[in-house]
C-alpha cells in the first residue's frame, strides 16, 4: 500500500492555526513535513505532538519557493500539500486514501471551500477553487512566481466539486488580515509584471479595478453571496488598484500629464460596461418585463 506525506509551509502569522491543520491529517498522513519559516519556538512544540518533521527555511513573503523545498524532504510515494489555515475533512481523507490505493492519474485537483469573514463563499469566483494538492512524488513542482500554476508531469484528474471533497480553507478572517496580505501580495505581483515586460499605463488604474469588480460581482455572481460578495468584489478591485499604483511607484512615480478629456472618456467606457452587467444581471435574476415595468413606474 502506497504511503502519503503531508507537506505544510508555516510563517509566523499561521502558527496559531497550525494545530487545527495537523489534527485534520493525523489519520491521513504517514509522514508530516513542516517547513518552518517562523521565528517562533512554539512551532517545534506543536509539531512534536504530531510526530512531524520540521525543516528550517528562510522567510519569503509567499510560499512557492519554500514549497518545493518541503516536497524535496518528503519520503513517500504520494504528496499532499496543505496550508496551515486549511483542514481536511474525514470524508476527504477517506477519498484520498481510496485514490492512492487505486490511482487513475498522477496528480489531482481538489476543490477548496473558502470561508471568508465567517462565511462559505460559494460564488464570486471563489468556488470551486480547484487546486493541485495531491500528486505522485516527482510529478508536480512550483516555479518561484507568486500564485503561479504548478508544473506538472503525467496525467491529471479533478475530484468532483462537492462539499465532502473539499479542503476547508479558513481564508481571510478579518479585514486587517486581508489588507496585510494584499499589501504583501501586490508588491510581489507588481515586481513580476515589470519583469514580464508590462509597461505602465494610467488607464489601467481605472480599467483593471473596475473589470475585477465586474468579473467578481456580476459575472462571478458575487451578488448571490450577499454583503460578503459585495465587500469581497470591492476589496479585490482595491487590490488591483494598489497593484498598478505600485507598478507606477516602481517606475519612479513618473510624471505624466493626463488629459481630463481622456479620463472622462475612459470613465464613460467603464460606465457602459457597468450598465451592461447591471442590465444583464437584472434580466437574468429579476426578469426582463418585470424589470422594465418597475423602471417605468419607479416601483
Amino acid at each position: 500500500m502506497d504511503k502519503i506525506s503531508v507537506v505544510i509551509n508555516v510563517v509566523d502569522e499561521e502558527v496559531g492555526v497550525l494545530p487545527r491543520a495537523l489534527a485534520s491529517v493525523k489519520n491521513l498522513a504517514d509522514e508530516i513535513v513542516i517547513v518552518d519559516m517562523t521565528s517562533s519556538d512554539l512551532l517545534t512544540r506543536i509539531a512534536s505532538r504530531y510526530s512531524a518533521k520540521v525543516y528550517r527555511h528562510q522567510f519569503f513573503p509567499y510560499v512557492e519557493i519554500a514549497r518545493n523545498f518541503g516536497i524535496s524532504k518528503a519520503c513517500n510515494e504520494w504528496i499532499f500539500i496543505l496550508d496551515p489555515d486549511e483542514e481536511v475533512s474525514l470524508s476527504l481523507s477517506k477519498s484520498i486514501r481510496k485514490i492512492i490505493n487505486n490511482p487513475k492519474a498522477d496528480y489531482y485537483r481538489i476543490p477548496r471551500k473558502n470561508i471568508i469573514f465567517g462565511k462559505w463563499i460559494k460564488h464570486s469566483r471563489w468556488w470551486p477553487d480547484m487546486n493541485i494538492r495531491l500528486f505522485k512524488n516527482g510529478h508536480v513542482s512550483w516555479n518561484e512566481i507568486i500564485h503561479s500554476v504548478p508544473i506538472t508531469q503525467g496525467v491529471g484528474a479533478d475530484m468532483e466539486a462537492k462539499e465532502e471533497n473539499t479542503i476547508i480553507h479558513h481564508h481571510y478572517e478579518t479585514v486587517e488580515q486581508y489588507i496585510e496580505r494584499m499589501n504583501r501580495y501586490t508588491t510581489e505581483h507588481a515586481k513580476n509584471m515589470i519583469v514580464e515586460g508590462y509597461n505602465f499605463d494610467w488607464i489601467d488604474l481605472i480599467r483593471k479595478p473596475i473589470n475585477e469588480f465586474l468579473s467578481r460581482y456580476f459575472q462571478g455572481e458575487g451578488y448571490k453571496d450577499g454583503l460578503h460578495g459585495l465587500a469581497l468584489a470591492l476589496l479585490q478591485a482595491l487590490s488591483e488598484f494598489v497593484k498598478f499604483l505600485k507598478i507606477w511607484q516602481l517606475k519612479g512615480f513618473v510624471v505624466e500629464h493626463v488629459d481630463i478629456e481622456k479620463v472622462v472618456n475612459e470613465m464613460k467606457e467603464v460606465e457602459g460596461d457597468i450598465h451592461y452587467w447591471e442590465s444583464d444581471t437584472l434580466l437574468k435574476e429579476v426578469g426582463g418585463l418585470k424589470h422594465r415595468i418597475k423602471r417605468k413606474f419607479k416601483l
